[in-house]
């Protein structure tokens, strides 16, 4: 899965990456060492304790956030050390410990092993690995993740989106999901990520909202483990009114798309974050979680983030075209436009050096 750091030399990853069920099953790699979106902060204002699965249909390792008294939140695994019963089966209220169902062993909200009916006489009990093992997460903003074995902190994921949008009140805007979807796409996760990656289709696949954009204006930046493609806007279309010290004061920005290695996509619009999870179920089958968090509700209606559903429908329409035809015999690997494909090159970039 090697590519060349030379766009203008570089093909695309083979396509079995794609295809094969071997490979698919290989990746997780990729995942298990990176950060996944749990969820945010408030789920855990009157519900203190939040199960969940690392990655839902893919890597269903379940694992648990706990909110104490005292604000501290911790994860943990959600199975329990003695017979491995699933602790936390619902969003809920826990109070100063966690009780198994299954044999009665209890827990406080540090993971530490309390108390087991019937364990007087077991030699060196409660021990260490009597106790829930702790799993690494972090916070950016309002938004919490977590990692299984990431080599990386989470800061080395998103320092770069902060450095550009931290102006924003992020923190403060409002989940609303009624306005929040969730999507079925018959292609490969790395597929729908590869179209995201460019604005190259954007007047082919999307006619109207192509109409709101200086399609020559349209621009990548790279960082590290993210990107950045810059929707700068017709005269006339709703826009971000920017502080004076934003590095694109000045510019009539309509979205900001912002790309997070490997499967997170946050799209800014004048009326707040679309976030956008790109979860593998199987090898040509993939879901997407469009999250919707409001800053201002007047602007729902208007400009580059006002239909999304029309455009996710015209994405997943062309990208499971381009699963089958990356199963063609006579298909392997394409070549990178310079000027228009530098974040797909990126994204492989990354995805061969995670592969390794």
């Amino acid at each position: 899965m090697l590519v060349n750091k030379k766009i203008e030399e570089a093909s695309t990853i083979d396509s079995s990456f794609y295809t094969s069920k071997s490979i698919f099953s290989e990746s997780k790699k990729i995942f298990e060492n990176t950060w996944q979106f749990v969820t945010h902060d408030c789920v855990l204002s009157r519900k203190n304790a939040f199960p969940f699965f690392f990655l839902d249909e893919y890597i269903n390792e379940p694992l648990l956030l706990v909110k104490a008294k005292d604000g501290q939140v911790n994860c943990f695994s959600n199975v329990c050390t003695h017979r491995g019963n699933i602790l936390v089966e619902e969003h809920s209220e826990m109070s100063d410990s966690l009780t198994c169902r299954y044999h009665g062993r209890r827990f406080n909200t540090k993971g530490n092993c309390l108390f087991m009916p019937k364990f007087e006489n077991v030699k060196g009990f409660p021990c260490k690995s009597d106790d829930l093992p702790k799993i690494p997460f972090s916070k950016w903003r309002q938004f919490i993740f977590c990692s299984l074995e990431s080599q990386h902190k989470l800061n080395n994921f998103f320092s770069d989106m902060e450095k550009r949008i931290g102006w924003m009140p992020i923190e403060d805007f409002v989940f609303k999901p009624e306005l929040s979807k969730d999507y079925f796409v018959k292609a490969n996760w790395a597929l729908y990520c590869d179209n995201y990656l460019e604005g190259f289709h954007i007047p082919f696949v999307h006619y109207d909202l192509a109409k709101q954009f200086k399609y020559d204006e349209y621009a990548v930046e790279l960082f590290p483990f993210s990107n950045l493609q810059l929707g700068i806007g017709k005269k006339g279309e709703d826009c971000f009114d920017l502080p004076r010290d934003s590095e694109d004061y000045g510019k009539n920005i309509i979205a900001y798309y912002f790309w997070v290695f490997p499967n997170m996509m946050f799209n800014f619009y004048p009326w707040g974050l679309s976030l956008n999870i790109v979860k593998p179920i199987s090898v040509n089958l993939t879901k997407i979680e469009f999250r919707s968090y409001v800053w201002d509700e007047k602007k729902l209606k208007v400009g580059a983030g006002s239909d999304l559903d029309k455009v996710e429908k015209e994405d997943e329409e062309i990208v499971e075209l381009v699963q089958k035809g990356v199963n063609s015999r006579f298909y392997k690997k394409g070549r990178f436009s310079p000027s228009m494909e530098t974040g797909v090159h990126h994204f492989h970039r990354l995805i061969s050096k995670f592969m390794k």
